[in-house]
């Protein structure tokens, strides 16, 4: 139960100190009504909420190496800037491929409307 806790603990201090992972959220709470509404199928919901955990889950794993990265070297190293730069990186391709998913399953629901 205490793992559960300590990765609740990670979440909420994500939240409250990362302003890209504040911005998924409600993103994802949009992209969630927007499903509702548009009456995604079982394949859609998976796949946009793989895309959407994936964003979510690399943005955390990008936040804890920019933590260990400052901590282990707290003044300007251009190693460290490097190991930075392509944590988040990975959570660019995520959020890019989360968008296209997204323009996949989405757009055809939202014309079929007009």
């Amino acid at each position: 139960m205490k793992r559960f806790v300590y990765a609740f603990k990670g979440i909420f201090a994500a939240f409250k100190t990362q302003r890209n992972f504040r911005i998924h959220i409600p993103v994802l709470l949009c992209v969630i009504a927007a499903g509702f509404l548009l009456k995604l199928n079982p394949a859609e919901w998976t796949l946009v909420l793989l895309a959407a955990g994936l964003v979510l889950s690399l943005e955390l794993v990008n936040t804890a190496i920019e933590s260990l990265v400052d901590l282990v070297s707290p003044g300007y190293d251009k190693k460290a800037g490097r190991i930075k730069d392509i944590a988040a990186g990975a959570v660019l391709i995520a959020a890019v491929v989360s968008v296209i998913i997204g323009l996949i399953i989405f757009l055809p629901k939202i014309t079929a409307l007009f």
